[in-house]
């Protein structure tokens, strides 16, 4: 696996999104930066960090074996390796926030964004960008995040943890080209943040209602069971957790 290192850049993913372009990547691809000026979210959100003291990075992976259809499990198999890594460095309560953050004790520690690189109406390639709160403790406007040190009390290397989040995205890649698919989902929803909790939602007009996480579909929609045991599908646009 190739890793370019970099001080500083805008976006890890639009950066090797370029690289992709120019060289046509055929290998596994890592860039890496230890600061990152407009790292991005779902839906066009920020994710600010504090330089050297987080992991910001992209992976961009081949995966021709993966229909349209079938993307969401590869966000699922992605949130799946940071847990896991997480869980091994001994943070507790680690859950997966519908549909791409990573939670320890209700607070955000990770957020996850995949790019689809599609050719000729095929999924070709996936960029897989991941920020993940390590050394930093302290954050500006912004209520509800947490790090590995605050977790811990530990103050660890970040390249080391890199490697270890490399590893455990292998082993779920290797699951996903497996045609693993119903281990990947399953193991997931197992994990969801919320999961069989009448929780409070908004919808896209801001009105709150009530709703139990059932799981997701497989295009990625989230299930909620709500009043009258009336079951209902909801892509991201649509609904919000409040919590």
């Amino acid at each position: 696996m190739r890793i370019v290192k970099l001080h500083t850049t805008d976006s890890t993913n639009d950066y090797l999104k370029s690289l992709a372009k120019e060289e046509n990547l055929e290998e596994d691809t890592v860039v890496w930066a230890l600061e990152q000026t407009n790292g991005r979210g779902q839906m066009g959100t920020k994710w600010s960090t504090t330089p050297s003291k987080n992991l910001t990075f992209s992976v961009f992976r081949k995966v021709q074996q993966i229909t349209i259809d079938q993307q969401f499990y590869a966000l699922m198999a992605a949130s799946l390796a940071v847990k896991d890594v997480l869980k091994k460095l001994l943070i507790k309560n680690v859950s997966v926030k519908w549909p791409n953050d990573i939670l320890s004790d209700k607070k955000k520690i990770c957020g996850i964004l995949i790019e689809n690189v599609i050719k000729k109406g095929e999924l070709n390639a996936m960029v897989i960008g991941v920020g993940l709160n390590v050394n930093q403790t302290v954050w500006e406007n912004v209520p509800r995040a947490t790090s590995i040190k605050t977790q811990t009390g530990i103050h660890f290397d970040i390249q080391e943890i890199l490697n270890m989040l490399l590893e455990q995205f292998h082993f779920y890649v290797k699951m996903l080209l497996d045609g693993d698919l119903e281990k990947i989902k399953e193991n997931y929803e197992t994990h969801l943040f919320r999961k069989d909790k009448p929780s409070t939602f908004l919808n896209a007009n801001k009105e709150q209602f009530v709703g139990i996480i059932q799981g997701v579909t497989n295009q990625g929609k989230l299930i909620l069971l709500e009043e009258d045991n009336v079951i209902n599908e909801y892509d991201l646009k649509e609904i919000e957790l409040c919590f």
